[in-house]
């Protein structure tokens, strides 16, 4: 996401960082290149002006000026002018307490990944504890109501639906009673939706909404629509009122003018971020970790967060005494390697790490050599995976044959194990040894 934003704002503050002294005429150079790489990535015209102008007027200060390290000073007023124009800090779900029924209505026009959206906040809410349910009120758009229930099944939440139904209030009324019998603490209601906004939609959506009274209003907006997604859920806004936005297809945005504009425009702020197709692909929206990877800084913080997700505290600690005593099987790698794929692209946590953001660009991972790996090592038996010692030719005749691939592949994925296992055991020993590293890196011996 935001590859050429971050691109031309790293090439803007890349001359200006590390100088000693800076000119006012440096500060007009690097702000009119923020300007140009703003209006490139499709942000409100109003919004760039109003960054340009804030940041020169602070930047040109002597608080920068004549500080003992301008540059720097200069790049943290940038970032802090973004994360401001993202909306500053984090904004939560406002839900009442587990004992109250709260609700969540969504909106959004047709297309924009509503109903997929509504399944995954329910995912998330029940990841929280909370004991959500999801209601079928988009009753024009043929198949969403199946749509919603088969996504409900996939993640292990109640769907309410009333099959024939013609009044969405109705079907409100009904998931409520529902949900009072059921222990049920959040209502997330997929809303009908059009092409484009138009009259007889914002009617249902205000009676809806007088009828239901919800905790949250969340407009779902495609980012990929750039400003149209603006002016969307500017229009929504002033019909319906918001109390935020759900931003879909994040990853895929390379330019970034919808979430950069959002706040300024609509006073709105954006909640969350959808950064892939599956139900777990969904993000909370935190503007100044945004701001550090527009600006090329990396978002270690998301990275540790996303890992933590995936990976057990007691498991890693063992997995680290495994490593250290060369104990490591292909089955902790087996593992390694499905816990990786559920962190979701490689390129969106490359862009969490500082320096990477553009640097390398996952048609450059070979995707298809881990998914061979993969292939190989499920092929084997969890003996064979527990013990690599016991596969000999005829095993390994086997496992390929199993796996569709070559005896010389299963070889060669068995040697870079070996090699892998020894090297990890170094690692280690390094890690807590960095003189032994240092002699060992300069002797010419590391990795033989």
């Amino acid at each position: 996401m935001f590859d050429k934003l971050t691109q031309k704002m790293t090439d803007a503050l890349r001359f200006i960082s590390g100088k000693s002294t800076i000119t006012e005429k440096n500060i007009d150079d690097a702000v009119d290149a923020i300007k140009m790489a703003l209006l490139e990535a499709d942000v409100n015209l109003r919004v760039v002006r109003r960054f340009v102008n804030s940041t020169i007027e602070e930047a040109k200060g002597e608080k920068v000026l004549r500080s003992v390290d301008p540059g720097q000073q200069f790049i943290k007023i940038v970032h802090d002018k973004m994360a401001s124009f993202l909306g500053d800090s984090r904004q939560d779900l406002v839900l009442k307490g587990p004992d109250t029924i709260s609700a969540i209505l969504m909106l959004g026009l047709q297309g924009a990944g509503k109903t997929t959206t509504s399944a995954k906040l329910a995912l998330r809410l029940k990841n929280e504890k909370r004991r959500p349910l999801l209601v079928a009120c988009d009753l024009v758009r043929p198949a969403a109501v199946d749509q919603l229930a088969i996504l409900g099944n996939q993640i292990g939440v109640p769907v309410y639906r009333e099959d024939g139904a013609t009044d969405s209030v109705k079907v409100y009324r009904g998931a409520l009673d529902y949900a009072r019998q059921n222990m049920i603490d959040t209502l997330i209601i997929d809303t009908t939706g059009r092409l484009q906004i138009d009259e007889p939609m914002m009617a249902e959506l205000s009676r809806l909404k007088e009828a239901c009274k919800p905790d949250e209003l969340l407009l779902v907006a495609d980012a990929m629509t750039g400003q149209s997604a603006v002016d969307i859920a500017k229009t929504f806004d002033e019909k319906i009122g918001l109390s935020g936005v759900v931003l879909t297809k994040f990853d895929s945005d390379t330019r970034g003018g919808a979430a950069l504009s959002l706040k300024t425009i609509t006073g709105k702020p954006l909640k969350f971020v959808c950064v892939g197709e599956k139900p777990e692909d969904f993000e909370p929206f935190h503007p100044e970790r945004m701001a550090g990877r527009i600006l090329g800084m990396g978002d270690i913080v998301s990275l540790v967060e996303k890992v933590q997700t995936v990976i057990d505290q007691k498991e890693a600690q063992e997995l680290q005494k495994k490593m250290e005593k060369e104990n490591l099987t292909l089955e902790d790698w087996f593992e390694q390697i499905k816990s990786v794929k559920k962190m979701g692209s490689f390129q969106s946590m490359l862009e969490m790490i500082p320096g990477m953001a553009g640097q390398v660009n996952e048609d450059d991972i070979n995707k298809a050599e881990l998914k061979q790996q993969e292939v190989i090592l499920s092929s084997m038996t969890r003996k064979e995976r527990q013990n690599h010692l016991i596969i000999g030719p005829t095993r390994r005749s086997r496992i390929a044959k199993g796996s569709g691939t070559s005896v010389a592949e299963v070889s060669r994925l068995l040697k870079k194990f070996e090699k892998m296992r020894s090297m990890m055991k170094k690692m280690v020993k390094f890690n807590k040894n960095p003189q032994a590293l240092q002699a060992m890196m300069q002797s010419g011996r590391f990795g033989r």
